[in-house]
């Protein structure tokens, strides 16, 4: 594989470009030629991502990389797609971005849902995963599920924006005068650091991760946090790539390959360095499969 690189642009839009070596431009669809073809024929393609460990994050040397990253990589090369431009934004502007033609998937790690899904199309899920949460060392406030930070409206809840946990909490109880929206883990983390939250919650792996590489003692993960149950139903999250809802042609042949990886065994090994397990593997649920248990 060739080594990558990032190089930033500094632009006036609320948006870091970040250019791999050997790639450029931006693809979108012509009447002639799909944006599938057209990628096919550069060799490169232009996909969005949040700055969300595990799923899509640059490393301090500069690489690309994260569980959704290297999925798709490995997708878009068995396409024939040798090279990505990767497109760095704010998770709550990566579908509006899609659809404004500022790169032609997503992949960051993005969870299904209804609503999400009227904007765009999803690729099948390439993992399942459950929520979790971060709190002050000693857990002051008692807190193991939404329902108890519902029950305390002195607590406040420190949320990425765009995040699905934000359904999660409001359907849980919690009133939105209680949630903090944050534009990245990080920010989450440091609000919670200096005491402007009391928690912050994110997926399973993403927590880890970011308390991993910040290996703080005051801050600790609630071991025995109960999974939220909506409507009667325990919440399970499941991550897909997404594309332009006209891109059908490029969707089908991605949820080929993921199929593929999945039977073959390989999708575990690149899930695995990013704390993934064979329990997060989506065991060949289709998108349509998981909308249905939402609606």
């Amino acid at each position: 594989m060739k080594k990558s690189a990032f190089i930033v642009s500094l632009a006036l839009i609320p948006v870091l470009i970040f250019s791999l070596v050997g790639c450029g431009g931006n693809p979108t669809n012509s009447a002639q030629q799909t944006t599938l073809e057209k990628a096919k024929k550069q060799g490169y393609i232009t996909v969005g991502f949040a700055n969300e460990k595990p799923y899509a994050y640059a490393t301090p040397n500069g690489k690309l990389t994260g569980e959704s990253v290297e999925v798709a990589r490995t997708i878009l090369k068995n396409l024939g797609i040798k090279e990505m431009n990767g497109v760095l934004t704010e998770f709550g502007s990566l579908i509006p971005g899609l659809n404004a033609h500022r790169f032609d998937i997503i992949t960051a790690g993005m969870f299904i849902t209804p609503a999400r899904a009227k904007e765009a199309a999803f690729a099948n899920p390439d993992y399942q995963m459950g929520e979790a949460i971060a709190v002050k060392a000693g857990n002051p406030y008692n807190l193991h599920s939404y329902k108890d930070i519902a029950a305390n409206p002195k607590v406040k809840v420190g949320v990425m924006a765009g995040g699905i946990e934000n359904n999660y909490l409001t359907g849980s109880g919690v009133k939105t005068s209680q949630i903090v929206t944050v534009p990245d883990q990080p920010s989450a983390l440091a609000a919670l650091q200096a005491g402007r939250v009391n928690v912050i919650t994110m997926t399973g792996p993403s927590l880890l991760a970011i308390l991993k590489a910040a290996n703080d003692p005051k801050i600790e993960e609630v071991q025995n946090f109960t999974q939220p149950v909506i409507n009667g139903k325990s919440i399970v999250g499941y991550g897909a790539a997404v594309f332009r809802k006209n891109d059908n042609d490029f969707r089908k042949a991605y949820n080929e390959e993921l199929a593929k990886l999945e039977k073959s065994g390989e999708l575990l090994k690149i899930i695995e360095p990013f704390g993934f397990t064979k329990d997060n593997l989506p065991k060949g649920i289709t998108v349509q499969q998981v909308l249905q248990k939402q609606s």
